[in-house]
């Protein structure tokens, strides 16, 4: 309660304003409920947040515990002192959750598209896809949306970004969704949620994640290559293999799904060619893991449960991610110069947004 009284002083929420608030997020299409396990949730995350040298200083954290947050805090500085991302109080807290994910997210598409279904929310615009700290309630929505003929995917989601709205609360903090994971992954993570405080496009949820994605990747090559232990480098070079191979597998099947979808067949023989590319994803995949990965089975879960929802989310996250890095190679590998260049792009209709960022 401590932190909901401090959210409505501070913001001179009163009672009357909340409940606009909730209006303006029904007629967007999400319910008071929803509204209120959405601010319910993230204050209770905040609330579990101390700041990372109070944990630090506690004799129940453990070595490994402390040794990691030691780590994420020197990748923070890093983040500002190289990559010129935002010093504000985000990551200098950590909160553990007891539970797999910060948030779960639903997304859904038809049966012969790609495209997914969005919802639109006040401040953020339309995204899409939509959170619930609960994964039941994430279930839930999940059985609606399959009885009315969606195809639909539930995914946890180990850290989410407040754009920097939360900051005066004490910022985004660490969470041990992710603060276990390998040290190149851990970097990224960090680098990526950063990145959207500095460009947000409100409707543009493939910009903003692909322009996160962008700096996460660069931001991680340089910690890797400046910061890390030798044995560091080796065991992400390992992991970072097999997700490239992963995601060019997944690509060149979104591809050639796209274009069936795009066809002028009928519906029918669209289904029947549909079966059969994934089955072929599935096979491609057996034979992935048989001939290059000695049998690793971290995929195994998305590729038993793909579908049009997963494929299409997953396109949100890099399909102009190349575009990006070329845009950072023309800013002379400056992050202040490459901002600034993505903001001109931020301000563009979304056409030519994409335009430019296109090969």
């Amino acid at each position: 309660m401590r932190w909901k009284r401090l959210l409505m002083a501070a913001a001179g929420i009163s009672g009357a304003t909340a409940l606009l608030l909730a209006v303006a997020c029904l007629g967007s299409g999400c319910s008071i409920g929803y509204y209120a396990q959405s601010v319910g949730g993230h204050l209770d995350l905040m609330e579990r947040a101390r700041p990372v040298n109070e944990v630090l200083a506690d004799p129940q954290t453990t070595p490994e515990l402390r040794a990691r947050l030691e780590l994420a805090e020197r990748m923070r500085d890093f983040a500002v002192r190289e990559l010129q991302l935002p010093d504000n109080s985000s990551y200098r807290r950590y909160a553990d959750l007891q539970r797999g994910a910060a948030v779960w997210n639903v997304v859904a598409a038809p049966p012969l598209s790609l495209t997914l279904k969005t919802w639109c929310f006040p401040i953020m615009g339309c995204v899409g896809y939509r959170g619930y700290f609960n994964r039941q309630e994430a279930e839930t929505l999940a059985t609606q949306l399959r009885g009315e003929g969606w195809e639909v995917s539930v995914y946890g989601v180990p850290a989410y970004s407040t754009l920097g709205w939360s900051n005066w609360l004490g910022g985004d903090p660490l969470l041990n969704t992710f603060i276990r994971w390998p040290e190149g992954e851990l970097a990224r993570i960090i680098f990526h949620e950063l990145a959207h405080q500095v460009v947000y496009v409100a409707d543009d949820t493939s910009f903003n994640e692909s322009f996160a994605t962008a700096v996460e990747r660069l931001g991680g090559a340089l910690w890797l290559q400046t910061q890390a232990s030798a044995a560091a480098r080796a065991d992400y070079a390992a992991f970072d293999a097999r997700r490239r191979d992963f995601r060019a597998l997944t690509q060149d099947f979104r591809r050639r799904l796209a274009e069936l979808y795009a066809s002028n067949l009928p519906d029918a023989d669209k289904r029947t060619r549909k079966a059969a590319l994934y089955a072929q994803l599935r096979s491609d995949f057996d034979t992935l893991k048989r001939e290059r990965w000695n049998g690793f089975s971290g995929y195994d879960g998305w590729i038993a449960q793909a579908n049009n929802a997963s494929v299409g989310v997953q396109a949100a996250y890099d399909e102009w991610v190349p575009g990006f890095e070329r845009l950072f190679e023309r800013s002379g590998r400056d992050f202040n110069r490459f901002y600034a260049a993505v903001r001109e792009l931020a301000a563009l209709p979304r056409d030519e947004r994409r335009r430019q960022l296109a090969p």
